[in-house]
């Protein structure tokens, strides 16, 4: 009869053993699946980064470019307000030589 019971608890035991085993291999499978999913999430931010930095990178040369057109637009209208200027001194005196002339 003892040895009955103590083959009925070792049936227990290896019943328990296997339940835990199976438990433990459930979660280990869970935590691989877990890990998968941040390895490809951290693989698609790091691809979204990349693309981010090269889309940033391509503004500010376009940005960098503009600054300088708005540099030589600023420097070539100096220049058209100097001529006007000038052209308008010139107007001025023509019309003061010719009201001198029909007066």
């Amino acid at each position: 009869m003892a040895a009955a019971a103590m083959e009925l608890g070792e049936q227990g035991t290896e019943t328990l053993a296997a339940a835990d085993f199976q438990a433990l291999e459930e979660r280990v499978l869970r935590a691989v699946e877990l890990l998968k999913a941040e390895r490809e999430a951290h693989a698609a931010a790091t691809a979204k980064v990349e693309d981010l930095e090269r889309h940033s990178a391509e503004l500010e040369r376009q940005l960098a470019g503009r600054a300088e057109q708005s540099t030589r637009l600023e420097s070539e209208l100096a220049q058209l307000q100097q001529e006007r200027d000038h052209v308008r001194g010139r107007v001025e005196r023509l019309l003061k030589h010719l009201d001198e002339f029909t007066a």
